[in-house]
C-alpha cells in the first residue's frame, strides 16, 4: 500500500527526531519559556525579516485558528472566510464554539477575491441595520488554500489594503505554507506575508514536524496575556520544548524550505504521471495537492493499493479525489503509482 492521502501521514523529519533525542534529558523550563523556543523565535523573525514580530507556538492548526481568532475579535465581531475555508468546513465548529460567527464569502478555487471582499464590506456598512448584525472583525485566508491554490502578491496586497482601510486584521492560515512558498509558480515570499498580514502561522504539522504551529504577530499586535488565553482554551503544551526544538531544527540551515521544495518537486513528478496516464484533472494546482476525477468503481478498486482522500462527489458515477505529496514522499512511491495507473483511463 502506498499513500498520497495527506501531508501529515509520516511522523517527523529525521533531523527533528534526532534533535528531540539529543536534547531529551536536558532539564528545561516549561510552557515555551526554554532556550530552544527563544532560539526558534529569533530564527523565524530573521526568516520573515521582521525584527519586531512576536512569535508563539501552539500545538495544532484547529487550536491555533480558534485561539488567534477568538482572542483578536471583540464579542460583537465575526471572521470573514471563503465558503470553502478550513474554519468554515473542516474544524467542527471550533470558531463558533468560541461564540464568534464565520461570515462566509463566495470563493474562486478556494480564494477570496479582493473585489468580493470589497463589495461585502461596503454593503455591510451601507446597511442601516448593521448594528443588529455580526460585524466583520477579521479576514481569514489560507495559503495554500484547501484547493491547493495560491494568492498572488497583488491579490494579497489588495486584501491587505482593504483590511487596513476598514481597520480589521488580515489573518493567514499557513498550515501548508512551506509548499506555497516553494511553489514554482508563486511570487509571494515569507517576507511579503509578514509585511502584508497582521498575523499568520507557519505550519509545522504538515511540513515535517510531529506537531506544532508557529504563530507570528507582525504589527506588535499580540493580544495581552496571550499565553493565559492559550491555556484557557486548552492549547498550551506544558513541555513547550517539544515545539521549540522542532521549529529550531526546521529553521536551521533552511530545512523548512528545503523539505517543502522536496514536496513540490514530488508534486511536479506526480502531475507528470497523472497526465501521462490520462487522468482527468478536476483541478491542477501549483502546490502539493492535486485533484482528480475518478469513476467510483475504479476508486473503490484502487483503494486497496493506494490511499487517497475522497473530496466530493462529481456526479452519480464519479468522485473527486485528492492526491497530496509532502516532505516524506519518495520517487519510488511515484513510480509505484504510475504502475497502478498505467493503461487505466479512469
Amino acid at each position: 500500500m502506498i499513500s498520497f492521502e495527506s501531508d501529515y501521514i509520516a511522523g517527523a523529519h529525521p533531523q527533528i527526531i534526532a534533535r528531540l533525542a539529543e536534547t531529551n534529558m536536558e532539564i528545561l523550563s516549561g510552557y515555551g519559556t526554554d532556550k530552544y523556543c527563544e532560539s526558534a523565535k529569533e530564527k523565524i523573525r530573521r526568516a520573515c525579516r521582521c525584527s519586531e514580530a512576536e512569535v508563539e507556538f501552539l500545538i495544532g492548526g484547529t487550536q491555533t485558528n480558534a485561539v488567534v481568532i477568538s482572542t483578536m475579535l471583540k464579542d460583537y465581531e465575526g471572521v470573514v472566510a471563503a465558503k470553502t475555508g478550513h474554519i468554515n468546513v473542516h474544524e467542527a465548529g471550533a470558531i463558533e464554539n468560541t461564540n464568534h460567527k464565520v461570515l462566509e464569502l463566495p470563493h474562486e478555487n478556494g480564494k477570496i477575491a479582493p473585489e468580493a471582499l470589497a463589495a461585502y464590506l461596503e454593503s455591510f456598512y451601507a446597511d442601516c441595520n448593521h448594528e443588529h448584525m455580526v460585524f466583520p472583525g477579521m479576514v481569514y485566508i489560507t495559503h495554500p488554500t484547501e484547493y491547493g491554490t495560491l494568492y498572488t502578491k497583488q491579490e494579497l496586497t489588495k486584501l491587505s489594503e482593504l483590511c487596513q482601510s476598514y481597520k480589521i486584521p488580515l489573518y493567514l492560515d499557513g498550515a501548508r505554507l512551506g509548499y506555497g512558498l516553494m511553489s514554482l509558480q508563486t511570487d509571494v515570499t515569507l517576507e511579503d506575508i509578514a509585511t502584508l498580514c497582521d498575523v499568520f502561522y507557519i505550519g509545522g504539522t504538515k511540513v515535517g514536524a510531529l506537531c506544532g504551529e508557529a504563530v507570528v504577530f507582525t504589527k506588535q499586535n499580540k493580544p495581552r496575556y496571550f499565553m493565559t488565553s492559550v491555556k484557557k482554551r486548552g492549547a498550551l503544551l506544558a513541555k513547550g520544548r517539544l515545539l521549540g526544538i522542532q521549529f529550531d531544527a526546521l529553521f536551521t540551515d533552511d530545512l523548512y524550505f528545503k523539505i517543502s521544495r522536496h514536496g513540490i518537486d514530488m508534486a511536479e513528478q506526480l502531475k507528470t504521471v497523472l497526465r501521462e496516464t490520462h487522468q482527468r484533472f478536476y483541478l491542477e494546482t501549483p502546490t502539493n495537492q492535486q485533484f482528480i476525477i475518478w469513476e467510483k468503481k475504479q476508486f473503490e478498486a484502487l483503494q486497496e493499493k493506494v490511499a487517497v482522500s475522497f473530496w466530493e462527489d462529481y456526479d452519480n458515477e464519479h468522485v473527486v479525489v485528492r492526491l497530496a505529496t509532502s516532505w516524506s514522499t519518495t520517487e519510488a512511491e511515484i513510480h509505484q503509482l504510475r504502475s497502478l495507473l498505467d493503461g487505466k483511463n479512469l
